[in-house]
């Protein structure tokens, strides 16, 4: 059976009772929290939680201890609740605590919901996975980005303007622990009224017109002295690095040149054909797949294939330099990559 999406799980959780085992995995440790919370509301009444919730890491337990865990009565409801976290570990080493899961799974206890929450970055264990109900929980597609921060914001009691929504997901990118952590911040910061862009950048240190994305926009459209001008103000903004710059460049002169190639190649609705390919690669830290392909596609006619292969080895060898030495000048290699884009007098299209 294929693993259940958030969306899935909520779902069902609203048409009947919860499962008695459940395995949370994937790298979206926010989306993990959320299902977590959704599956203790679904389990256990909040009244009675006191009483009939126990979360654990896998690591401090025995299989005795948990063994009293899952097997312990609800008091004065119909049910009770266990996490367990860091069970990813179990599988990497032999252990009475994996047997005894293992077991446990076979028959579990119909009064016990038990979440089983697997560490981002690890494969869940696959035994583990075909005796409880598989929940995969991995980024979120860029599309859906800006409706989960409204969500969050909700949950915070936070308003936020259309503009501050699209800024903050420029400044911070996809990662939504890290979107999470800052609109905790604006909420902060904005008490009762509605978060503006003014807001964000006050907050992040980010103005409109000078983000990553920005830059690399302009050095994709051979604006050469604009993207220069934007290095320095990027670079400057907490967590940015010349290694984060060019490896998003990267990214988007690969989807330039796979653009590039349909061109030339003759393919009837292009746009289409490289939203095909973007969906099926899902390459992380983009925006909506529909207008990057769009944006590709556009700015695929300002180069030639060679060009954009020469691009592609200049970044390459502006990586390697970035991470070849321990002192670098972020800002004169990222500079001197995006001034090499300046666009020359023949036409590419």
């Amino acid at each position: 059976m294929a693993p259940l999406t958030l969306d899935a799980l909520l779902r069902g959780l609203k048409k009947g009772a919860p499962d008695p085992v459940y395995l949370l995995h994937g790298d979206e440790d926010v989306l993990k929290d959320e299902a977590v919370r959704a599956l203790l509301d679904a389990a256990v009444d909040p009244a009675a939680r006191d009483f009939n919730f126990d979360s654990r890491f896998a690591a401090d337990l025995d299989a005795e201890a948990f063994n009293a865990l899952v097997n312990t009565p609800p008091m004065l409801a119909d049910r009770r609740a266990v996490v367990l976290r860091g069970v990813d570990q179990l599988g990497k080493r032999k252990s009475k605590l994996r047997d005894e899961l293992v077991r446990y799974l076979g028959a579990p206890n119909p009064t016990t919901v038990l979440v089983l929450v697997s560490a981002a970055g690890e494969d869940p264990d696959p035994e583990v996975v075909r005796r409880a109900t598989s929940v995969a929980l991995g980024a979120l597609e860029p599309e859906r980005v800006p409706r989960w921060v409204t969500h969050y914001a909700t949950k915070l009691a936070l308003k936020l303007e259309p503009d501050a929504v699209d800024l903050l997901i420029a400044a911070v990118g996809n990662d939504l622990s890290a979107l999470a952590r800052e609109l905790e911040k604006l909420a902060a910061l904005a008490g009762d009224r509605p978060a503006t862009a003014a807001d964000v950048t006050a907050l992040v240190g980010v103005r409109r017109g000078e983000t990553v994305h920005d830059l690399v926009d302009a050095a994709l459209e051979r604006g050469a002295a604009r993207a220069a001008q934007l290095v320095e103000p990027v670079l400057e903004q907490a967590g940015m690095s010349g290694v984060k710059i060019v490896t998003l460049l990267g990214t988007h002169l690969v989807g330039a040149a796979l653009a590039r190639a349909e061109r030339d190649r003759g393919t009837g609705r292009i746009e289409d054909a490289v939203f095909r390919h973007l969906l099926a690669a899902r390459p992380y830290g983009l925006r909506g797949y529909k207008d990057e392909a769009a944006r590709w596609v556009r700015c695929s006619s300002l180069w030639t294939a060679a060009e954009l292969s020469a691009a592609l080895r200049a970044t390459l060898a502006a990586d390697r330099a970035l991470k070849g030495t321990t002192v670098t000048d972020d800002r004169g290699i990222v500079m001197q990559l995006v001034l090499g884009f300046a666009a020359t007098r023949r036409e590419a299209a």
